[in-house]
């Protein structure tokens, strides 16, 4: 018997960590979906009720990482390794931030989001949170690897997307916006949309690492 099936044996029968972290996975697809509702809505104060929306998600999601953490002290024998639970648990939630950051800037900028950039990222950042999600939920079992693997990897090939997105964007407003500050707002929106699917990315390479030892 390996090291890892000798540990299996000793897993608690209380899942709680899996259902944390598929609530926190979930609301981070919510996040994503609703960002293109953001992006979508050219009025301010219409906007405001989906950036709304998308705070309540984050906050929601602030409570969750909170109880991950409460239960990672108050369990002595965890699913997987201590600090996987601590790194996932802290990407997923680098996620809801800074999906929650980019709807902020785009409001408090008061930027028109129809923009090529903006729309792109926001679709991009969808997908992102939904195979995250998908890798996530994919973890409770580990029985179905392909699903896994195959979310990781589309993740991986979002993130080189996005950053695609982000030269193509700021070549784009220099060469078309007159107004500086249009063009400093604009690209702090591109970095902190982009910087979402880098982190994205960071919990796919955790839930790689997982699977590695666990799968």
């Amino acid at each position: 018997m390996s090291l890892n099936s000798f540990l299996k044996i000793f897993m608690p029968k209380n899942r709680v960590f899996f259902e944390l972290f598929e609530q926190v996975a979930e609301n981070c697809a919510k996040m994503g979906t609703v960002l293109k509702d953001v992006v979508a809505e050219t009025d301010f104060d219409k906007r405001a009720y989906y950036i709304k929306q998308i705070e309540d998600l984050e906050h929601a999601n602030d409570e969750l990482t909170h109880s991950i953490f409460t239960e990672l002290g108050r369990n002595f024998i965890t699913p997987f390794d201590r600090e996987d639970i601590h790194y996932l648990a802290t990407s997923l939630d680098d996620i809801a931030d800074y999906i929650y950051a980019s709807a902020k800037k785009i409001n408090f900028y008061r930027v028109n989001p129809n923009d090529m950039g903006m729309q792109k990222f926001a679709e991009l950042i969808e997908q992102g949170a939904f195979h995250t999600r998908t890798a996530v939920k994919e973890l409770r079992d580990m029985k179905n690897m392909r699903n896994i693997t195959e979310a990781l990897v589309k993740i991986n090939s979002i993130e080189n997307q996005a950053d695609d997105v982000f030269d193509m964007s700021i070549e784009r407003l220099f060469a078309t916006e007159p107004d500086a500050k249009e063009v400093i707002k604009k690209r702090e929106i591109y970095q902190v949309m982009e910087m979402v699917t880098d982190k994205c990315e960071d919990a796919s390479n955790v839930i790689e690492g997982i699977i590695i030892k666990y799968a």
